[in-house]
């Protein structure tokens, strides 16, 4: 009696767990994988790296060689088609680094400080970059 009765539950169990839709389910693509864009603060400007590349994920890593504490602002150029993108660091102090992530569409677009002597910089971003589908080891 026993054994039939974990016969038939196993039997459920495994019909069960065949059923499902017979429609195929379409994976949607990965992003691009994050790139990594750097910046440095100056007394005489902001200095990007690089100043051109493809819409996606971005890492902006900033270095603030001044000697006081500066905040960056990485925003749209065009507002023009709609609201852009308006993100911002905290204090980075003197000698300090700290990191903005954005996923940045095709534009133009202006990474500044808040000091009116130092020059701003100006980031294209071009059409979108492949899609990281395909790449081993991407979180």
């Amino acid at each position: 009696m026993r054994r039939t009765a974990t016969a038939l539950a196993a039997t459920v169990l495994l019909t069960a767990a065949g059923c499902g839709d017979d429609e195929d389910y379409a994976n949607e693509e990965r992003p691009p994988a994050p790139i990594v864009v750097t910046a440095a603060i100056t007394p005489s400007g902001v200095a990007v790296s690089p100043e051109k590349f493809g819409a996606g994920p971005i890492n902006l890593i900033v270095t603030n060689q001044t000697e006081t504490s500066q905040q960056v602002t990485l925003e749209t150029r065009d507002t023009s088609s709609g609201p852009g993108i308006t993100q911002r660091t905290g204090p980075i102090n003197p000698r300090d680094t700290a990191t903005l992530k954005a996923d940045v569409p095709s534009g133009s677009y202006r990474v500044s400080v808040g000091a009116g002597s130092i020059d701003a910089a100006t980031l294209e971003v071009g059409a979108e970059r492949p899609s990281a589908q395909n790449e081993l080891l991407q979180p």
